[in-house]
């Protein structure tokens, strides 16, 4: 099957040809088009018990790249294990309405920090607030850029704790569906993004040239604030177990897939999505392979942007004192973290040995200097 590597390796120089782009951009392209190939060099894994020779080639470890990411999924998943609480979680989505995309791409740190920033105030105060939970509570962010068929579609993942630690120090669990109605999250949510967006010092260019006049951004902004915004809630996880591989679906999750692209020739490339308009059916969409190159290109993060990010008594402030209080009032296990390789982290969460000899089938493969 095709792979996102090798549709760039195809199709990439035409189109660096014809489109400009970002140094980080090119950058990241540039990393996918050599990740493990003899151009970022290789080593040799020897067997210690048969002697077997293998070559491996060096990954690039770009944040983007399909190969690099199921690796670090799986190290970030086995850390997190370590901090889940012995309660129920709630995973929210937070959206911003299609009229402000074009706002978002054109000033990308800008908008996407005030993304962050307007979810973690809606939820702390809300949470803090008596009518509704009236405790300090913990989550923890990440930042999807993309929708199902690779257009652009900003949005913020939350995973939440059900309940929070209130004013006498004690635990206090939220409602069985959320602590929150989804209507006050999402007017409240509304309400900061675009007070927060109103004070930035925006660039607009392109079809946005218009909202440089104060008068047509305003009128924007007004339309707005009357508007609905879709905010939701799914059901809550079983048990915090659950939470674990989800949590990994997420977080370390780029535009799309290696194993959703179906085929690639004449030019075009055909991939997989599900369509949530129809049933959440899985479908197949075909589109010329300039146009995959380009929809993909459109999610890689400014550089060293964080698109994770933990909040309140998960923030990384509290890690060591709010979230051992909160194990201990919610009964959970304080697990003493073991430091292991990362194959060893691949055996316990996949159960596959990566690193045994193909060839005898009982030793190893190592590299030379690891003793």
């Amino acid at each position: 099957m095709p792979e996102v590597q090798d549709i760039i390796k195809k199709y990439g120089k035409e189109y660096k040809e014809k489109h400009k782009m970002l140094p980080h951009v090119a950058k990241a392209m540039g990393a996918i088009e050599k990740c493990r190939t003899g151009e970022l060099g290789a080593h040799i894994d020897i067997c210690d018990n048969c002697g077997y020779e293998k070559i491996s080639y060096n990954s690039c470890r770009d944040r983007h790249c399909p190969k690099c990411q199921s690796i670090a999924r799986e190290k970030w998943i086995y850390n997190r294990e370590y901090d889940l609480l012995n309660v129920k979680y709630f995973h929210v989505v937070f959206t911003i309405p299609s009229e402000i995309y074009l706002i978002a791409k054109q000033n990308e740190t800008k908008v996407y920090n005030i993304l962050f920033k307007s979810v973690a105030e809606t939820l702390e105060e809300l949470g803090e607030d008596k009518k509704y939970l009236g405790a300090q509570i913990g989550f923890m962010e990440v930042l999807h850029t993309w929708g199902q068929t690779l257009v652009y579609h900003p949005h913020i993942h939350v995973i939440v704790p059900a309940g929070g630690i209130d004013d006498l120090g004690r635990w206090k669990n939220s409602k069985k569906k959320f602590f929150i109605p989804v209507k006050v999250l999402s007017r409240k949510f509304r309400g900061k993004f675009l007070y927060y967006l109103k004070q930035e010092k925006l660039e607009f260019y392109g079809e946005n040239k218009e909202l440089e006049i104060q008068q047509n951004f305003d009128e924007l902004m007004s339309r707005m604030y009357k508007k609905e915004w879709i905010t939701y809630c799914k059901p809550p996880f079983k048990n915090p177990k659950s939470v674990i591989r989800y949590l990994g679906r997420y977080t370390h999750r780029v535009a799309i897939s290696n194993n959703r692209i179906v085929k690639e020739e004449n030019g075009e490339v055909t991939f997989k999505y599900r369509d949530y308009k129809d049933k959440k059916k899985i479908k197949e969409m075909t589109i010329k392979a300039e146009e995959f190159i380009r929809r993909f290109l459109l999610h890689i993060l400014p550089p060293r942007f964080m698109k994770i990010r933990h909040y309140g008594l998960l923030g990384n402030r509290n890690k060591k004192t709010k979230l051992a209080e909160c194990k201990k009032l919610t009964n959970t296990a304080n697990l003493e973290k073991l430091e292991i390789s990362t194959l060893e982290i691949l055996k316990k969460t996949l159960g596959v040995d990566f690193n045994l000899c193909p060839i005898c089938k009982k030793g190893h493969l190592l590299s030379p200097d690891s003793g």
